[in-house]
Parts: structure tokens; C-alpha cells; sequence
């Protein structure tokens, strides 16, 4: 796969010249020779926000449909390609070639490799987390995830942490998201591979959220321990497919956010042992304009009312919460990623009350993926495209 920034990270590796690295990408051969190339100036570009003019930085481009990223502290980025690839990208835009190690994955329909999180030690461990589609019997697939030790341009320790139950035939709804909640835990979304049903079968692992310890253990006090028709890996049921996740900073909450089908995209903030609904309650329709079988409405007794709705789904994928920045207008604010509105979707927050929308970024008319936050505040989207971009984004100031 070509990238635009390659030659860049070869320059630096090889020692070559910086007019070597300007003839390979068509810039002017005659500038000085340099023993290092200095540092390339990033395209950026200026849009428009409610709060005032936004920066706009492309930090990286030419990723196939690339699905998550993760900041790295020394300022770089690990992304993830849907077709199984995994990259270093160093924080001047520097792309590395494929990173090996990375666990065969089943890449067809939405399936792929997926997420990318760095372990909470990960300063000493160098542990990463890996989902993705696996493969299994019979043209079957399923969620899974695996941890790694991430070396120089090589994976390497690489175990598997947790595989959703049953494999189910078909392309679509793997989720899926990572979240550790900073008392031991890791939550995992999946979808419910897009066989509604068994978002309510607690004996499946399709349309749960799950929980495990950090060592992959099940915890003690996880709602359906002990029960012998469910799961004990599962937190919260009845979900459709969830590709949103993120750690609230403010309170150490678990806030998620899926899909649903034609219209009735959600945000749930889920609660142990609870049912949220699908597919027996929906704000949506089928692709097809007809009701969804199951549905017997929006609401039903001993299930969850999302926490909030569209009516229109715009196709929630990635999600950040901006927090703790009082020199930012966009201070106290929740970004989700929006792949069929081709937006970045920024709600203002007053506590956990959502108060006001508004939605970045469709003059690029992409597909946004998954969006994180930086310490410093500044927001970095992927754009899923076959030429897929890392953007930076400096948000207005007070």
C-alpha cells in the first residue's frame, strides 16, 4: 500500500538526503542537502465551527478504510486497516510499513481488524489490544480479542483475551469497541452479527456488552454470575451494534453508542444486568421501510430507554469525551464519529445532561470512524475511506 508520507520515515531510516526524499515525492530537487530531513510541514486547512474557526491538520493519509487509532505518549499513533494491516505513524505523519505479528483476521463484509488500545501500564508493559473478526468453521466468524507487546515494527506475546460465542454465518454488526474503566476492568461492545434475536439470549454472546478483569478473568460481581442459562461475561443485553465506547473522565462512567437500522441510533449509558431493548424496542425501521418483526414499539416493561436518540441514524462509529480544558470552547463536550452523516458529532455536556449538538467536518464528506481525545485537548478523527486520513483537530479557545 502506498503512503504519502512513507518516503519520510525511509529517509530518516536510511540516512538519505532530504533532496532524495523531495525527488521521490515530486518537490523540488534543488533544495540543499541536509544530514536530516527536517520535520514536513502538515497540509492543514481552516472550517468552520459553531465556537469559532477550527485548524484542521492532516497528520497521515493513504490508509485502506482505516477503523481505530490510539495515541501513543511519545506523541505518535498506532492505526488500524479493516483488510488486517496495523501501523506506527509517528507524530510528524511518518508511516510505517505493516506491523507483523498482527492475528489473522476474517476481513470481509464489516469484519476486519478493528480497535487498537493501549493496556493502562502500558508506559512499562508495552501491551497493547487488538479486536477484530475471527474466523471459525464453515464460513462462520465471530468478535475477538487479543492482547499483544508492541516492538519495533513487530507484535510479539500475542494471546487471545477474549472470542464471542457462539461463531455466527454473515458479514455484518462485530461492533467493536475497548474500554478499560481504571478499576481493573475492560469492557468489549459487539454487535449481534446482524441475527437480531440473540441480542436477548443471554446463553450468546451476540449483542452484549461484556466485562472481564484486566487478566481476562470473568469478575466476581458481573450481573449473571452464577446463573446457569447466561453468560457470565456479560454487563448489559440487548444491544444492536455497538461501535461506540468511552470512559466518562468526569465520573469514571461507561457511556456506549450503537447503530440501529433504519433510524433509532442510541447512546446508553449501560447498567449491570439491564436489557436495552432489541430487538423488541426500536426507534427505527428495516432497510426495507418495513417494521422490524420482533418490534413491539419503543418502550416495553423490564427494558432500558436509550439515554438519547435519533431519529435519523447517522451512523455512530467512535467516541471521546473532551473534558477538563477550561481554555477550550469545547470544553465538557462528547464527540462520536459519524460514517453515513459524514460528520463529526460534538454534544455539549452540562453533567451527564446533554444540552446542544452540533456537527463538524461534512465539508470533507467523509466517513468519520473513530475520533479520541489527546491529554492537551485536541480531538484526532479517522476518516474511513480507501484513501483513509488521520486528522488533528485544535479546537477553538475562550
Amino acid at each position: 500500500m502506498r503512503h504519502a508520507l512513507h518516503c519520510t520515515s525511509l529517509a530518516l531510516a536510511l540516512s538519505m538526503t532530504l533532496v532524495a526524499c523531495q525527488a521521490r515525492q515530486g518537490e523540488d530537487a534543488a533544495a540543499p542537502k541536509a544530514a536530516t530531513a527536517a520535520p514536513k510541514a502538515l497540509p492543514t486547512q481552516t472550517l468552520t465551527s459553531q465556537n469559532g474557526p477550527v485548524t484542521v491538520t492532516t497528520i497521515a493519509s493513504g490508509f485502506e478504510h482505516p477503523w481505530g487509532v490510539a495515541l501513543l505518549p511519545d506523541g505518535g499513533f498506532l492505526v488500524t486497516e479493516r483488510p488486517g494491516r496495523l501501523r506506527h505513524v509517528t507524530a510528524d505523519g511518518a508511516v510505517s510499513a505493516p506491523i507483523t505479528g498482527v492475528p489473522q483476521v476474517w476481513a470481509e463484509g464489516q469484519g476486519g481488524l478493528l480497535d487498537v488500545v493501549l493496556a493502562p501500564d502500558f508506559a512499562t508493559s508495552k501491551k497493547i489490544f487488538l479486536s477484530y473478526a475471527e474466523a471459525g468453521p464453515d464460513g462462520s466468524a465471530g468478535t475477538a480479542v487479543s492482547s499483544a507487546t508492541l516492538g519495533d515494527g513487530a507484535l510479539s506475546d500475542v494471546k487471545l483475551f477474549y472470542r464471542q460465542e457462539p461463531k455466527l454465518v454473515g458479514p455484518n454488526h462485530f461492533g467493536s469497541r475497548i474500554v478499560f474503566d481504571g478499576k481493573g476492568h475492560v469492557f468489549i461492545t459487539q454487535g449481534e452479527r446482524n441475527d437480531r434475536p440473540t441480542a436477548q439470549k443471554l446463553d450468546m454472546l451476540q449483542g452484549k456488552l461484556v466485562r472481564l478483569n484486566v487478566d481476562g478473568s470473568v469478575p466476581a460481581d458481573n450481573p449473571f454470575v452464577g446463573r446457569k442459562d447466561a453468560r457470565p461475561e456479560i454487563w448489559s443485553y440487548g444491544h444492536r451494534n455497538m461501535q461506540s465506547l468511552a470512559l466518562d473522565p468526569r465520573t469514571g462512567t461507561v457511556w456506549e453508542a450503537e447503530h440501529g437500522p433504519k433510524g433509532g441510533d442510541e447512546i446508553n449509558i449501560p447498567q449491570p444486568g439491564k436489557n436495552y431493548g432489541w430487538p423488541i424496542i426500536t426507534n427505527g425501521i428495516n432497510y426495507s421501510g418495513l417494521k422490524i418483526p420482533e418490534a413491539v414499539g419503543t418502550s416495553a416493561p423490564g427494558m432500558e430507554q436509550p439515554y438519547h436518540v435519533w431519529e435519523i441514524s447517522p451512523g455512530l462509529s467512535g467516541m471521546a469525551f473532551l473534558t477538563s480544558q477550561p481554555a477550550s470552547k469545547w470544553n465538557d463536550s462528547l464527540f462520536l464519529g459519524a460514517l453515513a452523516d459524514g460528520s463529526l458529532i460534538r454534544l455539549s455536556l452540562d453533567g451527564d445532561k446533554i444540552t446542544g449538538e452540533e456537527r463538524l467536518l461534512k465539508d470533507l464528506g467523509a466517513r468519520i470512524r473513530d475520533v479520541r481525545v489527546a491529554s492537551d485537548g485536541k480531538v484526532y478523527v479517522l476518516t474511513d475511506e480507501t484513501d483513509g486520513k488521520l486528522l488533528r483537530l485544535d479546537p477553538p479557545k475562550n
